[in-house]
């Protein structure tokens, strides 16, 4: 047996106004689509601003439903949103952030496994990266080059 060690590189940066400033607009309208979600169950909301190569903007926010397997997460409705409605678009970008209605969320948060997976698969389809800027709803932004730098080790057609 062999052990072996797979480490991420990321970015810290300490507040929305050391980001590139086409970075900061995303994440002020992530934030503004944040406040957009449907969240009367978690109180969680997400909110998330993707850039594409054009330079359009796609937004997203969590949208969840009573039978809870039915709702969807931020990420996802604003990938799948790009898809439809951008299909031949490079996503360049993708900035995320959280507020809670319980209390106040201070560190960043990544998107869930499921969110990866989709975020992964369009990365893979374009063959080049998504920059990943996630945050809290204060504190710390923290940036992967890569979704696969969230998911090492996934899974992709080429298992299929």
């Amino acid at each position: 047996m062999k052990k072996q060690k797979i480490e991420i590189s990321l970015e810290v940066f300490e507040t929305i106004s050391e980001l590139p400033k086409d970075i900061q607009e995303l994440m002020n309208k992530a934030q503004q689509a944040r406040e957009n979600a449907y969240a009367p169950y978690s109180r969680f909301r997400v909110g998330t601003a993707l850039q594409l190569a054009s330079g359009e903007i796609v937004l997203g926010s969590n949208q969840e439903n009573a039978a809870y397997p039915s709702g969807l997460c931020a990420e996802r409705v604003a990938v799948f949103s790009a898809g439809a409605n951008f299909p031949n678009q490079t996503i360049t970008s993708l900035a995320i952030t959280v507020r809670s209605e319980n209390h106040e969320i201070s560190e960043a948060i990544a998107p869930c496994g499921a969110c990866r997976q989709s975020l992964a698969e369009y990365e893979q389809k374009q063959k080049s990266p998504i920059a990943i800027y996630f945050m809290g709803e204060t504190g710390e932004i923290i940036k992967v080059a890569s979704v696969m730098d969230l998911l090492p080790l996934g899974f992709d057609a080429k298992y299929l």
